[in-house]
């Protein structure tokens, strides 16, 4: 199997007050933001409609568990049952387990530097 990463799937964050942050980046920068955030549509060198994600968290979330960072990226693969199988043989910390909803399944790996990272197999179709 290739590993492939596809995009960036978001970019999350520690915010002090996740409303006010959402609310200024609208107000001053026109995200176009919702209960998540803001979800920016583009399209993938095969021409397929794809999306990703900005969304400020609470400070105090645990989310980002075990990392300590106040980040988290998000990246947008293609078959992520396969890639996870991949990655434990190469020694990657897997955290927790594989979740799939209608909008896409989704696992979490550390890096090298302890952040966990979100792996997320699109259904981008879900959100249209």
């Amino acid at each position: 199997m290739k590993k492939r990463v596809t995009g960036i799937g978001g970019l999350f964050f520690k915010s002090e007050n996740p409303k006010a942050a959402k609310e200024w980046y609208q107000k001053h920068l026109g995200f176009n933001t919702d209960a998540y955030g803001a979800s920016f549509w583009w399209k993938d060198n095969e021409g397929k409609v794809a999306s990703t994600q900005w969304s400020p968290f609470a400070k105090k979330t645990d989310y980002f568990e075990p990392s300590k960072k106040d980040f988290m990226f998000n990246y947008r693969v293609e078959n992520l049952k396969e890639l996870l199988a991949v990655l434990k043989t190469e020694g990657i910390t897997i955290v927790g387990e594989m979740q799939e909803f209608d909008y896409g399944k989704f696992a979490w790996i550390l890096d090298n530097d302890g952040n966990k990272v979100e792996l997320w197999e699109p259904v981008d179709s879900a959100f249209l």
